[in-house]
């Protein structure tokens, strides 16, 4: 790994991907596998309860400076002041929300979030630590 780190002004082109929660091991920060009952980290192996699980941000953008292109990817919890909230807290507000709308399809909200998080983040100069 390059041990080189600097500052980046670049702006926001896009939102590389959709789901921008995972859920996550603690121990590792790997994402965990999850079924209806448990969950297991394939990395460092830690089991437990699905409903333990906790979550993290995960944001792939594409931005640029004045002469080049990059592909990033923005990991934890830097992020929770853009969101206003920890990626456990909103997960467990997506998830209420679709349990009081009814909603057994969890893409139209996660949907939904999506073009929020598109509309808030493209076009933005931001600073980024590489």
């Amino acid at each position: 790994m390059n041990s080189v780190r600097g500052l980046l002004a670049a702006s926001v082109i896009s939102v590389q991907n959709s789901r921008f929660i995972y859920p996550a091991c603690q121990k590792c920060f790997s994402r965990l596998i999850l079924d209806s009952r448990r969950f297991k980290c394939l990395k460092c192996g830690r089991t437990g309860e699905a409903k333990d699980a906790s979550y993290r941000y995960r944001l792939s953008l594409k931005i640029a400076d004045t002469n080049d292109l990059f592909d990033i990817v923005v990991f934890g919890s830097c992020l929770d002041p853009f969101f206003g909230v920890t990626a456990e807290n909103l997960q467990r507000c997506i998830q209420d929300f679709n349990q009081q709308a009814g909603e057994t399809n969890t893409d139209v909200s996660l949907g939904a979030l999506a073009q929020a998080v598109e509309a808030c983040f493209i076009g933005k100069r931001l600073i980024f630590g590489l």
